[in-house]
C-alpha cells in the first residue's frame, strides 16, 4: 500500500490547478472509482454514490467533474451540496449507498482542495479499494452505453437528516435550555447546520463564521483560530464557545472567560462522562497527545495507547482493540458509540452533555487535568546522518529520559516533508522541558 501515488492518509489533496486537484484528474478519479464500485454488490441494484463538499469555490468544478466520471462509469449520484465531512459518512451509511465522496481540504486555506472517500459503512475507504481505484486511474476514460449511464439528483433533505442525527447523540433526558453558546463554523461546510443543532436542543446560539463566499473558509476563524470565538463569547457573555474547522470534523471549545481547550482536554471530559455511565475499555491518542492525558488515563485505570498522527491511524487502533474513544490534540475526536468517524458537532454535544450532567463549567470539569508544557526544536539533518544510531543523541536521550522518569516524555521523529529532525519534550515543569529539549538539540551540534 505504500506504493500508492495519489491517495495519502486522508484521500487526495493539493493545490487547486496542481497535478491532482483539477477538473481532468477529478473526471478520471470519478470514472476509476465508478469502475471499481460497479464490481461491488449494491443495495440499490446499481451503485449509488453521495457527493458532498465544503464551501471552497473550487468545489463546483470538482463536483461536476466527479459527477461526470461516475455517470460515465454507470454509477448513480446523489448531490448533497455543502455538508460536513462526517455528515457524508453518516448519510452514506444511512442511505445504504455504495460510497460517499467529500470534496474538502479540511482546515487548509481555500486555494487547496481534496477528495476523500467513505465506504458503505461510513468509514474511510479500505486500502485495498483505494489501490484498485489507483490502478484504474491509469486506464483511458470510457463511457457506458446511454441506457447504462448513471443519473444524478439532489438530496434536498441532507441537512435536516444530519441535524437530527447529531441531536440523537445527545441524551434524550437532557437539553441545552439556558445555555448561551457561540458557534464558529469557519465559513465552512457546517455554516447552515451547526447553529441549528444547538438551537433545536434549546440553546441560545450566536453564530459566527457562517458567511462563506468561496474564498474565506478557515480564514482567521474556526478551530485553527479560536480568537474570534473567544471574543464573541466574552461579548455575548456566553457560557461556552464551539469552533469547528472547514469540514467540521475538528473541534476546539472555549469557556466563558475565552480560554481555549484542545482535543486532549475535550477527550478527557468525554471519557470521564462515559465512565460515569459505565465501563470504558480504553482510549487511543497519538504520538502528540500530551503526557498529562496519559497520566490521567493511568489514574482512571484505563488502558491508553498512542497511534501515529492522523485520525485514520487513531481509528485503526480503536477498531483493532474494539475501543470506542480516541482523538488528537488538534481536535479530531472519535466516539464510536455515536458515529463511525470523527465529528466536531457530535464531540461538542458530548462535552455539553458532561457539563449538563454534572452542572459544571469546562474549567471545573478540567480542574484535575493540567497539560504539561511542551517544547519543540527542529534540527537540520545532515545528508547521510542516521539519527537512530547517532551516539551523542542516543546518550542524550538516555540521560533526558532518566531525568524525566514519571514526570514527562520525549519524542524524536524525522520530518516527512523536509530534512529536519523534530525534537519534543513534555515535562511537569516548563524549565525542565526547555532544558531537556536543548540538551537533545545540543547533542546533534
Amino acid at each position: 500500500m505504500n506504493q500508492r501515488k495519489y491517495f495519502g492518509t486522508d484521500g487526495v489533496r493539493g493545490e487547486v490547478g496542481g497535478p491532482v486537484i483539477n477538473a481532468e484528474f477529478a473526471l478520471r478519479l470519478g470514472y476509476a472509482a465508478g469502475r471499481v464500485l460497479a464490481q461491488q454488490p449494491a443495495a440499490h441494484g446499481r451503485p449509488m454514490v453521495l457527493i458532498g463538499k465544503d464551501t471552497r469555490i473550487s468545489g463546483y468544478m470538482l463536483e461536476s467533474a466527479l459527477e461526470a466520471g461516475l455517470s460515465a462509469a454507470g454509477v448513480d449520484v446523489l448531490l448533497a451540496g455543502p455538508m460536513p465531512t462526517p455528515a457524508v459518512a453518516y448519510l452514506t451509511r444511512a442511505l445504504r449507498l455504495s460510497a460517499g465522496i467529500v470534496i474538502s481540504a479540511s482546515h487548509n486555506p481555500y486555494q487547496d482542495n481534496g477528495i476523500k472517500f467513505f465506504s458503505e459503512r461510513g468509514m474511510k475507504l479500505p486500502d485495498e479499494l483505494e489501490a484498485r481505484i489507483e490502478a484504474v486511474l491509469h486506464e483511458p476514460v470510457g463511457c457506458e452505453r446511454s441506457e447504462r449511464l448513471g443519473r444524478a439528483r439532489r438530496l434536498n433533505d441532507a441537512a435536516g437528516r444530519y441535524i437530527e442525527f447529531c441531536k440523537s447523540s445527545f441524551p434524550h433526558a437532557r437539553d441545552l435550555t439556558g445555555l448561551r453558546i457561540v458557534v464558529d463554523a469557519a465559513h465552512g461546510a457546517a455554516y447552515h447546520v451547526a447553529p441549528d443543532v444547538f438551537r433545536e436542543l434549546g440553546a441560545e446560539v450566536h453564530a459566527i463564521g457562517v458567511q462563506p463566499n468561496g474564498m474565506n473558509i478557515n480564514h482567521d476563524v474556526g478551530a485553527l483560530h479560536p480568537g474570534p470565538v473567544a471574543a464573541a463569547v466574552r461579548e455575548h457573555r456566553a457560557h461556552v464557545g464551539i469552533a469547528l474547522d472547514g469540514d467540521a470534523d475538528r473541534l476546539v471549545m472555549v469557556d466563558g472567560e475565552g480560554r481555549a481547550y484542545n482535543g486532549d482536554e475535550l477527550l478527557y471530559v468525554i471519557v470521564r462522562e462515559r465512565l460515569a455511565r459505565g465501563p470504558v475499555a480504553g482510549v487511543v491518542g497519538t504520538l502528540m497527545t500530551n503526557y498529562a492525558f496519559e497520566r490521567a488515563m493511568q489514574a482512571l485505570k484505563l488502558p491508553f495507547v498512542r497511534a501515529a498522527v492522523g485520525d485514520r491511524y487513531v481509528m485503526e487502533a480503536m477498531l483493532e482493540r474494539g475501543w470506542q474513544f480516541g482523538g488528537e490534540s488538534s481536535g479530531h475526536l472519535i466516539c464510536l458509540d455515536c458515529h463511525t468517524t470523527g465529528d466536531g458537532i457530535i464531540a461538542a454535544l458530548q462535552v455539553l452533555s458532561a457539563m449538563r450532567a454534572q452542572g459544571r463549567a469546562l474549567p471545573e470539569l478540567l480542574a484535575d487535568l493540567r497539560l504539561y508544557p511542551q517544547k519543540m526544536i527542529n534540527v537540520p539533518l545532515e545528508p547521510g546522518l542516521d539519527w537512530r544510531t547517532h551516539a551523542g543523541l542516543q546518550q542524550a536521550l538516555a540521560d533526558v529520559e532518566a531525568r524525566l522518569y514519571g514526570r514527562g516524555r520525549t519524542l524524536v521523529r524525522a520530518s516527512g516533508t523536509e530534512p529536519k529532525l523534530r525534537l519534543m519534550v513534555e515535562a511537569e515543569d516548563d524549565e525542565l522541558a526547555s532544558s531537556a529539549v536543548r540538551q537533545l538539540a545540543d547533542s546533534l551540534a
